[in-house]
């Protein structure tokens, strides 16, 4: 069975686009040909990712992250 993936995915709770759920399978992305290990958030149609900027967190907890655009492409792992 191949899972439809979403156009834009956040790994971010408190975000309207998170989907615990499909997570949880393990959602692998590409971005401009090489695999990324620490992307936050995603959105294909408009082409980029917010990649984690090391180790460091904002005042409230969260993760700061650089927005980067190129083409990007989702999938679930071991498919």
């Amino acid at each position: 069975m191949t899972d439809v993936l979403p156009d834009r995915l956040s790994v971010d709770p408190d975000s309207p686009f998170h989907d615990a759920d499909l997570l949880a399978k393990g959602i692998g992305v590409r971005f401009k040909g090489e695999e990324k290990t620490n992307v936050e958030e995603y959105c294909i149609s408009e082409g980029w990712v917010r990649l984690a900027v090391g180790n460091r967190v904002d005042r409230r907890g969260k993760a700061l992250t650089v927005k980067l655009q190129g083409p990007v492409e989702a999938y679930v792992k071991g498919e």
